[in-house]
């Protein structure tokens, strides 16, 4: 144990409540060209022509929405592929895939296309999976970089930095790699299982220590972001709440128009059952993959992410959405338009 690692606490104050952390620490993870995703953790089909063709994110989160097609009563009937955030919508907008679950700010930016009701990936509070990790306090930050994974999480960001933050730094687009980023910027904003890998580190060296205000402590760990000495951390989705006191919604399941009937939008409410019984299992098995606690996974997927689209998700959004357009990140805000449902299609029959 040495006595040059350091942790130091910080107070909240008017525009956030970082997590600062002293001393030279990094993660593994972080520094490869692209974290271990979800996808590894089931294997992956061959493209089967006249099936519905679904594009997943490949990150963690997703896992319990599509725990019915990859592992469940609904496996083989659907032909899935699997990529970030950013690709899946790209995959949508060119028509490689029928349904995709986006960035939710693509939706708008996006035409001829419907949300399925009732899911999403949000978080009411924190997240732990979207990070903006800073050089200093993000106050005084005058670059920041990008993940170029990220969509919906961009757009936090921006607004954050215009509305929350009050600065107005130079944005570049980078890889998620937190070393190359904090090289080149004061700030870096990294997402999915990385960002949520960084997370679970700074809570495990942050339990070693006593809680106090200068507090000292040493051991062997690498540094988590290479010739960093301080990082101050700020979760997105609880400085969304801060700003707004509204919940954020990540991601929800978008399709071309005419792609679903109410018996498929069924099937995708089904997986999502399906997963959410299961949460245990799918950490289970992340774990292994990730190598991670399979406990903080859990706690993740349960107490982080929020897998529905209810009326408070729905107003986050919407506000999320007005916030876009006023900061000229999409070019109009329109209402969200979801595919029919069952109830609805028998309802339409009937009348």
């Amino acid at each position: 144990m040495s006595d040059n690692l350091q942790i130091a606490s910080c107070r909240p104050h008017a525009r956030g409540n970082p997590r600062r952390f002293g001393g030279p620490w990094n993660s593994r993870v972080i520094r490869q060209p692209r974290g271990l995703c979800y996808s590894e953790l089931v294997p992956r089909r061959k493209a089967n022509m006249g099936k519905l063709r679904i594009s997943i994110v490949e990150f963690l989160n997703t896992a319990p929405l599509v725990w019915g097609f990859t592992d469940g009563p609904l496996a083989g009937k659907y032909d899935l592929s699997f990529a970030v955030p950013s690709q899946c919508a790209e995959d949508l907008r060119a028509g490689r895939a029928d349904v995709g679950i986006i960035p939710a700010i693509e939706y708008q930016r996006m035409q001829d296309v419907v949300a399925l009701p009732g899911m999403a990936v949000a978080s009411k509070n924190e997240v732990r999976s979207l990070l903006v990790i800073s050089k200093v306090p993000i106050e005084h930050a005058q670059s920041f970089a990008l993940d170029t994974n990220s969509r919906s999480s961009v757009g936090i960001a921006r607004i954050l930095c215009r509305r929350h933050w009050n600065i107005a730094p130079e944005f570049m687009d980078m890889a998620p790699d937190a070393d190359a980023m904090l090289a080149r910027a004061d700030a870096a904003l990294i997402i999915g299982d990385p960002a949520l890998r960084l997370r679970i580190r700074l809570d495990e060296l942050e339990a070693k220590v006593p809680s106090s205000k200068d507090l000292c402590c040493g051991g062997e760990d690498e540094p988590l972001v290479k010739n960093v000495q301080t990082i101050f951390v700020y979760d997105i989705a609880q400085q969304w709440r801060e700003m707004t006191g509204h919940a954020s919604v990540l991601a929800i399941w978008v399709a071309r128009r005419g792609t679903v009937t109410p018996e498929i939008v069924a099937d995708f409410q089904a997986s999502r059952q399906y997963g959410l019984a299961r949460i245990s299992e799918i950490a289970e098995g992340a774990a292994l993959k990730l190598d991670l606690p399979p406990r903080a996974l859990e706690r993740y997927l349960t107490e982080n992410i929020d897998f529905s689209l209810d009326d408070e998700n729905l107003a986050g959004l919407n506000l999320y959405f007005e916030e876009c357009a006023r900061a000229g990140l999409i070019p109009e805000c329109r209402e969200l338009e979801f595919a029919d449902t069952v109830d609805d299609a028998r309802q339409k029959v009937a009348r």
